[in-house]
């Protein structure tokens, strides 16, 4: 979990007009370093961002200009991943090189909001941004200070490792694919299909999935299961993402996870089968 975490805070409404850079660097996920400066941005402040971050010309006095510091920003991002919350402070950096006609560092993306809205289900469609995640995973920080925000946006991909076992490179995938949590405007539950192999068999999905569940639902009704949305003594199939399977008893599982549990207790015949086991279930029915 190697990782430069990032942000940047302006003077105006001209997002090349940096004048606060943060930025921290974990290396197996612990952090290494830590790196704030102000910088002169050569450009007007706008009350409306000095009200926000409290920087005005006088706290950017003496500060360097952006190609003066462009060489440590090369040794920080160069070939790393680089997060940062939403795509601001990408676009920020971006034209500010161009301003000045430098070369854009050469690290790979990774936007902590993206990741936000695929991991946590509340975040999805609405309050994904840094403040909300931050107070939802109980995580206190000072908003607006360049370091603080790129610490923030590190804790979050931490964060978000550790609930889905997914590592970085997973996440460099799973954040161009579509955010698969279920909204109102769609229901998964869907009656199988009478000539699927698995016809009569009734499967219901739990935990975090790494395809869409709308998606996953249609897989599953092509080859015959009928998805329901809630678990019960007619439930056979319990789906069940694979990093939760391994997570320990009691409140990590969902609540589908610990009814179907108590029901196989009781007698039920539920199998619980991993997301990656269903995938090779479906690919298996499917080449038949």
């Amino acid at each position: 979990m190697n990782f430069v975490a990032i942000d940047f805070e302006t003077a105006n409404a001209d997002i090349s007009s940096i004048c606060q850079i943060g930025l921290v660097i974990f290396n197996d996920g612990s952090l290494q370093e830590e790196w704030k400066t102000y910088i002169d941005p050569e450009d007007l402040f706008d009350e409306i961002n000095v009200s926000i971050h409290g920087i005005d010309e006088n706290k950017v006095k003496g500060a360097p200009k952006f190609p003066d510091i462009a060489n440590y920003l090369y040794n920080y991002l160069d070939d790393r991943i680089t997060v940062c919350h939403t795509h601001f402070d990408r676009v920020a950096l971006h034209k500010a090189c161009s301003k000045y006609g430098l070369r854009i560092p050469t690290c790979t993306w990774l936007d902590s909001a993206r990741v936000s809205r695929r991991t946590w289900e509340q975040c999805a469609y609405r309050g994904y941004g840094l403040g909300n995640v931050c107070a939802m995973l109980g995580y206190k920080f000072v908003q607006h200070d360049a370091l603080e925000d790129a610490n923030a946006a590190a804790h979050i991909i931490l964060a978000a490792i550790k609930k889905t076992g997914m590592d970085l490179p997973q996440w460099l995938e799973r954040v161009e694919q579509r955010i698969g949590f279920p909204d109102n405007s769609y229901n998964i539950s869907q009656d199988g299909n009478p000539d699927g192999a698995f016809y009569g068999e009734n499967l219901v999905f739990t935990g975090s999935l790494q395809i869409p569940r709308r998606l996953a639902a249609d897989m599953a009704a092509k080859i015959g299961f009928t998805v329901i949305d809630g678990v019960n003594k007619k439930t056979t199939i319990l789906v069940v993402g694979d990093q939760d399977v391994k997570k320990l008893a009691g409140h990590e599982k969902s609540s589908k996870h610990r009814k179907a549990e108590k029901l196989i207790a009781e007698g039920a015949q539920i199998r619980i089968l991993l997301e990656s086991d269903f995938k090779e279930l479906v690919l298996l029915a499917e080449t038949k």
